[in-house]
């Protein structure tokens, strides 16, 4: 049991880190990561691409947080995985770079996993007595 809350633990420090990095640095050195939206991305922000990347960084550190700190992160880490697979999807001529988002995005999949097979343990459990 404790061997799995350590790798679990070390799983979510692993993905809240890959979050919280890109939504910091994006408010140190904005014009190095605005270039990760896709262009159709930005054509509907328009002139607003820097509240899209602003947002997009709090949105990303309200996962990490979740993800990290949360009793039940189901639903953060299946954003986690959804939003990293956009990523490498809409990016993918940046493969060079975006490849090391799969194993986060691999990592953010396993929790998601964890999560959702844990809560049908929890909810099979509950239903014992009838």
């Amino acid at each position: 049991m404790k061997s799995w809350i350590e790798t679990n633990t070390l799983l979510r420090v692993g993905v809240a880190f890959a979050f919280v990095y890109p939504a910091i640095s994006a408010w140190i050195h904005p014009f190095s990561w605005i270039g990760c939206f896709p262009p159709f991305v930005l054509a509907v922000a328009g002139s607003y691409d820097m509240v899209l990347l602003h947002t997009f960084g709090i949105v990303e550190i309200g996962i990490a947080l979740w993800i990290l700190f949360g009793r039940d992160i189901l639903i953060p880490s299946t954003l986690a995985a959804a939003m990293l697979f956009g990523i490498v999807v809409f990016n993918i001529s940046q493969i060079d770079v975006l490849f090391r988002d799969i194993p986060i995005f691999i990592m953010a999949l396993i929790l998601a996993m964890e999560a959702y097979h844990k809560q049908q343990v929890h909810e099979s459990q509950l239903f014992v007595g009838y």
